[in-house]
């Protein structure tokens, strides 16, 4: 087709199409714009719906650990106070042994001397153990001084010495057991 318009006519025609075309892509430039905008910001509301949504987790998790370790707590404080109490009624069930060994170093007269001794405990109402001894006396005078000072201790009972022991009258290995009273 031919244009027959003086050229005035076709350079308006032309700044026309120009600012049509230039119009058009503004428009397409705004409406991208836009777009955009409206896309970066479902972006920003998803991420903050999600931040949100991990904080609440967040908190709710460190909530149910501190539950978790005072409970951890509270279960090893029963344990221990348990174990507490079960050691202190086995020590009240026990004899007082240092109170025992100073009441028989009471009842020795000053030449006797004890060698060995063993403690056993018992298991009855009214003895909490017996105790075997063996030594060595210089007379049997002193070995019977040693057997009326256990004899004249309440907290001791059944005191046996052997017979074979009173045949020689000095230098004489000796062991005998008696029982002890709660």
């Amino acid at each position: 087709m031919i244009n027959l318009l003086p050229l005035p006519e076709k350079k308006i025609l032309q700044e026309e199409k120009k600012l049509k075309l230039i119009l058009i892509l503004g428009i397409l430039v705004l409406i991208f714009l836009i777009c955009l905008i409206l896309i970066l910001f479902s972006i920003k509301i998803f991420i903050s719906g999600q931040a949100e949504s991990q904080k609440i987790f967040l908190s709710q998790e460190e909530k149910n650990f501190k539950e978790s370790q005072i409970q951890n707590l509270e279960e090893k404080i029963l344990s221990s106070e348990r174990a507490l109490i079960n050691l202190d009624s086995f020590y009240q069930g026990q004899p007082n042994l240092t109170e025992i060994l100073g009441k028989i170093s009471e009842t020795l007269p000053s030449d006797v001397y004890i060698t060995t001794l063993n403690f056993a405990p018992l298991v009855s109402e009214h003895l909490t153990g017996q105790i075997s001894f063996s030594g060595f006396s210089p007379t049997r005078e002193i070995l019977l001084e040693f057997k009326q000072n256990l004899e004249q201790e309440e907290l001791f009972v059944e005191i046996y010495l052997p017979p074979s022991i009173w045949v020689k009258s000095t230098d004489i290995d000796f062991s005998g057991n008696f029982k002890i009273r709660k």
